[in-house]
């Protein structure tokens, strides 16, 4: 004998008068569409579809070049012009030269080593007042090794405009009162590190304490809320033969840095 359960007739009559799931799926799609369909007529803008990285890369029998830049950066038109005249300028200099050098070596009776060009920028601080980008570039010409190079680019959100590292100083001088003793210390760390040994200072550059305002000053954020330390960036041979590389300074923001940025800057960065 078969078994069930009784399913009462309201319950079907319910059911079978409820609109199916598709159908109310459909009309909720249709309801936005119209929605959408009214805000495009009555001239309502459009949200704006969200910005990708950038990455460009050709490689000919002259030059391998590549050029990227990420999301936050393309979300931002002024910043767009400014990368896109770089990427521009940038790769027929650089082609321009690779071609001189091949009718040179040709002409030399030496081979001619393709030229290479490699920009990448990157996020260093995203908060609600800074955009801080900081660039690594690999150029190579033909020589013994490539050599690397950095660079900075400060968005103010609030004034809708590039700025400046220095700009946001008292001065320049301020700042590198500010900051010297605690940069010194730790790039002293950093190069004892890498050479095995303390650092006995000498008369060149690779034992003495250069000056931190030469090299690139890159405001970063650890939290995405506030600018809480400057990385100085010293690139190959500035501190150090080129076998050491590159050396990233780290320098928290401290009472004494705070004190040497401008006022109307100081709502941007962390207070000690």
């Amino acid at each position: 004998m078969r078994t069930g359960f009784f399913v009462p007739a309201a319950v079907l009559l319910i059911a079978a008068c409820a609109p199916s799931q598709d159908k109310q799926n459909a009309s909720v799609a249709d309801n936005e569409a119209a929605a959408r369909f009214a805000d495009k007529m009555a001239g309502t803008p459009q949200p704006s579809p969200p910005a990708k990285p950038f990455a460009q890369a050709d490689k000919s029998e002259f030059l391998e070049f590549s050029y990227a830049y990420p999301a936050q950066a393309a979300a931002i038109p002024f910043l767009v012009e400014k990368f896109g005249k770089d990427v521009a300028s940038s790769k027929a200099n650089a082609l321009k030269m690779a071609k001189e050098d091949s009718v040179s070596a040709k002409e030399s009776g030496y081979p001619f080593r393709p030229h290479s060009i490699e920009t990448k920028w990157q996020v260093e601080a995203d908060t609600p007042r800074f955009l801080s980008l900081e660039s690594e570039s690999y150029v190579y010409t033909g020589g013994a090794h490539g050599m690397t190079g950095y660079d900075v680019v400060l968005w103010d959100k609030a004034r809708r405009r590039e700025t400046s590292v220095k700009a946001v100083m008292t001065s320049p001088a301020a700042f590198a009162a500010a900051i010297r003793d605690p940069f010194c210390k730790e790039l002293d760390r950093q190069r004892a590190e890498k050479r095995g040994e303390p650092v006995v200072r000498g008369d060149d550059d690779f034992t003495q304490c250069i000056n931190p305002m030469e090299q690139v000053l890159v405001p970063t954020s650890s939290n995405g809320k506030l600018i809480d330390s400057m990385t100085v960036v010293v690139g190959p041979y500035n501190a150090g033969p080129y076998a050491e590389g590159s050396y990233d300074v780290k320098l928290p923001v401290d009472a004494a840095m705070r004190k040497a940025i401008k006022t109307e800057y100081q709502d941007g960065f962390a207070s000690p």
